[in-house]
């Protein structure tokens, strides 16, 4: 098992966990739960295979994804209680998630010979599109759109990761450096409430207006 696999599994872990306790906090029922979790952990990747051509996609052909999975679920079922009690719990796996995944898509992208702007765009895509799924099925806006910030880490890790590139910095640095540099913006980010200028009058201003 190489390094990527190794990373793979690990974000497939995070993001399955996130997705259980998304479902559970939404009282949802094992076969929803167990739903939410896959498609959290396997969103991401499904359609970064697709825009790829990877055919058929990853998961359909790595049982260990799937149990890994199906693991994730019936640990965060047993654990339930205690992770649903601490509210940062979802918030920290989406995070390790996301920051592992974009490193995921990055490399995939630089394997078929991309250009970095779209190896950066593959990883955003892997990171971000089953946290999309997650929320819309458990009838919430989408992070993305409701904290830019969220896509924005996935940029500027993936940015770091072409700069040590340029450097000829080692593999597993790179690797490492880029992941923890999403988590720890994403992190930072909601510490001190960064966020990107919003287009639009806040509500009092609006009301003022008319």
């Amino acid at each position: 098992m190489d390094f990527i696999q190794i990373l793979d599994i690990i974000g497939t872990i995070a993001f399955a966990i996130s997705g259980a306790l998304a479902a559970l906090s939404k009282k949802l029922d094992a076969f929803g739960v167990i739903i939410i979790a896959f498609v959290t952990a396997a969103g991401g990747g499904t359609l970064r295979d697709i825009l790829l051509g990877v055919s058929p996609v990853s998961w359909m052909t790595n049982m260990n994804l799937v149990y890994t999975i199906l693991i994730c679920v019936i640990v965060t079922f047993i654990f339930s209680k205690r992770l649903l009690k601490l509210r940062k719990t979802l918030f920290l796996f989406d995070s390790v998630g996301i920051g592992i995944y974009t490193v995921v898509g990055l490399e995939m992208g630089l394997i078929a010979g991309l250009h970095p702007i779209i190896c950066v765009t593959l990883g955003c895509i892997s990171a971000c599109f089953g946290g999309v799924i997650r929320d819309i099925l458990v009838n919430e806006i989408p992070v993305i759109f409701r904290k830019n910030i969220y896509a924005t880490a996935c940029i500027a890790g993936g940015s770091v990761y072409f700069i040590l590139l340029r450097f000829n910095v080692p593999e597993n640095i790179i690797f490492i450096a880029s992941g923890v540099s999403v988590i720890m913006i994403r992190i930072l980010a909601v510490h001190f409430k960064w966020q990107l200028p919003r287009p639009y009058l806040e509500e009092d201003d609006e009301k003022t207006q008319f």
